[in-house]
């Protein structure tokens, strides 16, 4: 049912906010038995490719010339020979040949970006992780983040996990030179993109181009978590 017409998704210049109604899933070259959800690209200004992978039972997707990330949301993936889990993750650096496969349905979040040297060693090993294992940061009152990539300027990017408890908010409007690719795992509450405001909810997904204003609070009585991509320190 099309609700005439009616979705919370909305196209501005420094921002898009796709909402499930409105995502169009078709396979990319290579996937086998998956198809994707294409939610930011070259294409609407990112420097970056974002997208989520459904995979059926025998699902595979083929390695890219690129550095890619992936974190598991649903059901349990195969990378190499380990088996990830929800929560789970990996990080491919480029020309990673690395297998990807599903044996049942999954789903995750894909991440995939031209590498920018800066005049160190680029990350020569892949990474496989799960976010449950890692220890939270606090950023105050009822907000904790936890880090999926190493900090070091050899990696031109970071991706990380921000959980809100119920009421907790930045403590401010942001504005700064990185961009976003910002995918909501759970709970919801009230976004500030540029001048608009939007309720936002598991299974959104947010664009944000460098210099957009960002604010968050989180609304319900569950807490809030999103995945966060950042084209950090370059």
């Amino acid at each position: 049912m099309h609700h005439l017409g009616h979705t919370r998704s909305s196209r501005q210049a420094d921002h898009t906010l796709l909402t499930p109604d409105t995502f169009v899933r078709a396979p990319l070259p290579g996937m086998r038995n998956a198809t994707a959800i294409v939610h930011a690209s070259p294409a609407i200004g990112a420097a970056f490719t974002q997208y989520t992978v459904e995979f059926a039972a025998g699902g595979a997707m083929v390695p890219v010339a690129t550095q890619r990330f992936l974190y598991v949301l649903k059901g349990e993936v195969t990378v190499g020979r380990q088996r990830l889990k929800a929560d789970g993750y990996a990080y491919f650096p480029s020309g990673n040949q690395t297998a990807i496969s599903a044996d049942g349905s999954a789903s995750a979040a894909v991440i995939e970006k031209p590498y920018l040297p800066a005049g160190v060693p680029s990350p020569a090993k892949e990474i496989l992780g799960n976010e449950r294992d890692l220890k939270s940061q606090s950023l105050g009152d009822g907000l904790d983040v936890r880090i999926l990539l190493p900090e070091d300027p050899s990696f031109d990017f970071a991706v990380n996990t921000m959980t809100y408890q119920p009421g907790a908010a930045l403590p401010m409007v942001e504005a700064h030179v990185m961009e976003h690719g910002l995918l909501m795992l759970a709970g919801g509450g009230i976004y500030r993109l540029g001048d608009h405001w939007y309720p936002v909810t598991a299974g959104d997904f947010i664009w944000l181009a460098p210099w957009c204003p960002q604010w968050f609070g989180a609304l319900g009585q569950i807490p809030a978590k999103y995945l966060i991509y950042k084209d950090w320190i370059r």
